[in-house]
């Protein structure tokens, strides 16, 4: 990629950030709509987590495919691709005459989705090459995380109350029709100096493993554990399988490589462990504020603010914070502020009090806010730059399995709870084991904080590294892709 002026760079931030709005917009505005689906499509439990998890897990995994095919025939491609596909998408997803129809469109969403998010971090990561500059760039992106929660539910609410649950898909159609046009014009082609060739096999392994994996975990309270068995020993299988084959291809799909530098391997834990807190957060507030509260879409989208504004505002704070003092200390504070948010509706039943409740969003927010960029400059940091496309959409892919079993455990954790019972006379009780699941994956995000960001960690990142760089001179011992 040629060396762009500060005003070109700050245009091409603007234009990856369109993409991640849409992307991350479309999931908290159909948060808001989901009991406006359950009512109108008379859905389950289940219903409502395939409609989220469909599109979360096909993002996970297509993510890595997605990042990698970028780095080898052009990120600028990949990613208008994936625009005109996410658009096209949302339009179906807008006219879906019933659940099951619904939940496909919103794969085929998912499809133009993964071709988005990673893309764009690599072409990010590409266009700032310096660290500082970088960090303050990814704050900017982890920012329109936080706008996107922020304006989701009252986007979501407003366009539910007045309109219909299909018009919350109509936002993404402008934004991305203007964001596919500004990067045809403005956006340079780049691609890695050395093509990585395809390697179907992990691919078909990964979605074997994420697929499986999810059914098992969201069937298993309505069909029991024994129906669900064969799927979980599918993944089990499949994980098996790709630890075994990927260290013997020359150019695997996961480079099981990065994981030997423990920032990679703690960043990839805490992206699952904090977007597994939010998934399921989101999934569970939208339902008591909805369904037990009986609060309109509107105002259960305003009762969203007090987490969606500190999300916004700490996210640049943390990419400041990463580029002058590193990763650890938003790590610290993240973990800390999602577990005390945890325990609060775990301990003290924090729904049951509005200030309580509002506590508990708040220091949620707060958590979520600081999490994103450490975990993505830690995950692209110090890594071969023909190889960012990979690690941003490892980084990306954590991030989407986290979200995807959040919902898939704590909305099983719900449905065994509440059982042939309302959500009005069972949630609060229902509910508190998954609370505790959430307080469990803030207490990892802050352990992790501080194990994976000491002088040992950054060792073993710069051993990955010039492993990495190394590959050229050392072919692999084994060879199964000859």
């Amino acid at each position: 990629m040629p060396e762009l002026s500060h005003g070109r760079r700050m245009l091409v931030l603007a234009i990856c950030c369109m993409s991640l709005l849409i992307v991350s917009l479309d999931n908290t505005v159909l948060n808001v709509a989901l009991p406006s689906l359950q009512r109108e499509l008379d859905a389950s439990t289940s219903g409502l987590q395939w409609t989220i998890d469909a599109y979360t897990l096909v993002l996970a995994s297509l993510l890595m495919l997605a990042g990698s095919t970028a780095d080898r025939i052009g990120r600028r491609r990949v990613f208008m691709s994936g625009l005109v596909v996410f658009t096209l998408g949302s339009l179906l997803c807008s006219l879906a005459p019933d659940l099951n129809w619904l939940v496909v469109f919103r794969m085929v969403q998912a499809v133009g989705g993964s071709m988005l998010n990673p893309v764009a971090m690599s072409i990010i990561t590409n266009t700032f090459t310096d660290p500082r500059e970088r960090a303050r760039a990814i704050g900017v992106w982890g920012a329109v995380v936080g706008l996107s929660m922020a304006a989701g539910p009252l986007v979501g609410g407003l366009l539910v109350d007045s309109v219909g649950w299909r018009s919350i898909f109509w936002v993404n159609l402008p934004v991305g029709i203007a964001a596919l046009l500004l990067t045809w014009r403005f956006v340079p082609e780049s691609r890695a100096p050395r093509a990585r060739r395809p390697d179907p096999v992990g691919q078909v392994l990964v979605i074997a493993l994420f697929g499986s994996l999810t059914y098992a975990i969201i069937e298993a309270p309505h069909g029991g554990w024994g129906s669900t068995a064969p799927f979980a020993a599918l993944a089990l299988t499949a994980l098996l399988a790709l630890l075994f084959y990927e260290p013997r291809r020359t150019e695997p799909l996961i480079d099981l490589r990065f994981f030997r530098s423990a920032p990679f391997s703690g960043a990839t834990v805490i992206a699952m462990s904090a977007f597994a807190a939010l998934g399921g957060f989101l999934f569970l507030s939208t339902l008591y504020l909805q369904n037990v509260r009986g609060l309109s879409a509107m105002e259960a989208g305003l009762w969203m603010l007090p987490m969606a504004v500190p999300t916004f505002l700490c996210a640049p704070l943390s990419g400041r914070l990463v580029g002058s003092r590193g990763p650890r200390l938003p790590l610290v504070i993240a973990g800390g502020a999602m577990t005390v948010s945890g325990l609060l509706f775990a301990l003290f039943e924090a729904e049951t009090s509005n200030a309580s409740l509002l506590a508990g969003y708040v220091l949620f927010g707060i958590g979520i806010g600081f999490v994103n960029a450490p975990i993505t400059n830690t995950a692209v940091s110090g890594m071969p730059r023909d190889q960012a496309g990979v690690a941003s959409a490892v980084a990306s892919t954590s991030r989407q399995l986290g979200q995807t079993l959040g919902v898939a455990v704590l909305g099983a954790v719900l449905a065994a709870g509440v059982g042939a019972s309302s959500y009005a006379e069972r949630f609060v009780t229902a509910s508190r084991p998954g609370w505790w699941i959430l307080a469990a994956c803030g207490a990892v995000v802050l352990t992790l904080g501080v194990v994976t960001t000491g002088a040992w960690a950054r060792a073993t990142a710069e051993g990955a590294a010039r492993r990495l760089r190394g590959e050229d001179q050392r072919p692999r011992r084994t060879e199964v892709d000859a």
